[in-house]
């Protein structure tokens, strides 16, 4: 691994947690270039919900290529681009009854939440944007400003304005009614706030520390920003494409945003891929002011398209639940046991977290469950959530072995502890 260390920017990461070179990867399992295999409950931060090279995304990828399809092109129109277009319209936005446009902003997500961030204040005419504490929504200079991780922030190098940071469901314990801070602002002509173009907010904040948002505060904020003319964005980079359930993290809570970011595992296949879904009257972009080179990714295209057959019906909202169910279960239980170290567990769908009290033991639990075979980061403010991300398509026994092996690193881990 020396050359890594030698040429590679100091600024890697996953790789210093998971000290191997990996070479091959299927399903819901990576292997090493020694051919040791891992559980993979990390899934490409989310990008990989149907888990690595799925079958029928490989052949519709593979096929394309050997087709010597276009592959990069801008904003011009395709065959890959129609046939995405067509089928998300008719599998998600049409049962859904969705009026939005859609934007292709660029490869990731924070190119989603940048459009959505430049097209709110162009809507509005006004500049400030409300976020929530410990949002994250990407690292480029807008996305950082309505960003709460302050290891992040202070990597722009320059100030992060016209954003104003408010309370996220939960934050004060109960302590203060919900919106009660937020709105009194809004209404006070001396609070010294501009009026929002919008407000942007995750329904579950997953970089943040597995914190879900309950649908009766989502419902809240929505009616706030109905009754103030602020748009409201939800950014569903990380939970949407099913990872919570349903296609959208919004759905159960029966509210429609006005924009909506999209990426990771839109593709399907981890091909870089993000929209921007603007409702219909507020596609005032004027052509070309907002571009970039690689928002005409057709492979991608493929792929996603082919990753929309998993949402024809509702049985992978449905399995998914089933498989949260059970990581809540087995999770509840270690935190049974070990009840003085974890203070709770966190998370809707398939994306979880074990939350401790102490922030250096989630690490130490990562970095045993790697030892063991698998795969799995932390996030919170101080990195003291283990965090599980397991493909949507893991297998029961799979799904089984993962958790087992979390409750062996969370034992060794505590074993070790000071009495």
């Amino acid at each position: 691994m020396e050359i890594f260390e030698r040429l590679e920017s100091e600024v890697r990461g996953y790789c210093r947690s998971w000290p191997t070179v990996f070479r091959t990867a299927l399903g819901s399992r990576v292997y090493d270039e020694n051919g040791r295999s891992y559980l993979d409950f990390f899934a490409g931060a989310g990008a990989l919900n149907y888990g690595h090279n799925h079958p029928q995304l490989k052949s519709s990828l593979l096929h394309y290529l050997a087709g010597d399809n276009i592959v990069h092109s801008l904003d011009k129109h395709t065959v890959a681009k129609r046939h995405f277009l067509e089928r998300f319209q008719e599998v998600v936005l049409s049962p859904r009854g969705l009026d939005y446009k859609i934007q292709f902003p660029g490869p990731t997500g924070t190119n989603a939440v940048e459009a959505a961030l430049k097209l709110a204040r162009k809507v509005t005419g006004r500049q400030t944007i409300v976020n929530f504490t410990n949002a994250f929504h990407g690292m480029t200079l807008g996305s950082l400003a309505v960003t709460g991780n302050s290891m992040k922030r202070n990597g722009a190098g320059v100030p992060l304005n016209h954003t104003v940071t408010m309370p996220y469901d939960n934050y004060l314990d109960g302590r203060t009614p919900d919106f009660l801070l937020f709105e009194r602002l809004l209404e006070d002509s001396g609070s010294g706030i501009d009026k929002p173009a919008a407000v942007i907010v995750e329904t579950v904040q997953g970089e943040g520390g597995l914190n879900p948002a309950s649908g009766e505060w989502l419902r809240g904020l929505a009616g706030l920003c109905a009754r103030h003319d602020i748009l409201l964005i939800v950014d569903d980079v990380q939970m949407g494409c099913g990872r919570t359930g349903p296609f959208f993290s919004f759905e159960p809570a029966e509210i429609t945003p006005d924009i909506v970011c999209l990426s990771k595992s839109l593709s399907g296949y981890g091909l870089p891929l993000a929209l921007t879904l603007i409702r219909s009257d507020l596609d005032v972009w004027e052509p070309g002011e907002h571009n970039g080179t690689f928002r005409g990714f057709n492979p991608a295209f493929v792929t996603a398209a082919a990753a929309l057959d998993f949402w024809t019906d509702e049985r992978l909202a449905k399995e998914t639940l089933e498989k949260g169910l059970q990581v809540r279960q087995a999770l509840n239980l270690i935190t049974a046991e070990h009840s003085d170290v974890i203070t709770g567990v966190r998370g809707r769908g398939l994306a979880w977290g074990l939350a401790f009290n102490r922030p250096e033991l989630a690490p130490r639990v990562c970095a045993a469950a790697f030892e063991r075979g698998l795969l799995m980061e932390t996030s919170g403010p101080e990195d003291e959530v283990a965090k599980l991300l397991p493909p949507l398509t893991t297998p029961d026994a799979e799904l089984a072995e993962g958790l087992e092996l979390i409750a062996e690193s969370v034992a060794a881990v505590c074993a070790k502890q000071p009495a």
